[in-house]
């Protein structure tokens, strides 16, 4: 099963999930120009599948990145595939509900 490490936050009365897929924390993902450091704004606590779902959905902005929790949004349909962006072959998503 997945785990994930996540940090949410409130921002002007909205909730903020930064997510990833919990393998990727403290790496630096390099692809071309971009680097992305998937670092200490993911970082507070670990999640499974369950919680991870349920911060999904609650969530009304999100930042993800990592295969695990991006087809996991997906699948939830939060979020649409050709938002999908890659660096160094690693998925990444931006989510904005209104």
């Amino acid at each position: 099963m997945s785990k994930f490490s996540v940090r949410v936050t409130n921002y002007e009365d909205s909730l903020l999930l930064n997510i990833c897929d919990l393998e990727l924390l403290g790496k630096t993902v390099r692809g071309g120009n971009l680097a992305m450091n998937v670092g200490k704004y993911y970082e507070d606590r670990v999640v499974g599948e369950a919680e991870a779902r349920k911060l999904l959905a609650e969530s009304h902005i999100i930042n993800m990145i990592g295969k695990n929790i991006v087809s996991l949004s997906l699948e939830m349909d939060v979020g649409i595939k050709s938002g999908v962006k890659t660096i160094g072959g690693v998925p990444f998503l931006l989510v904005f509900k209104t």
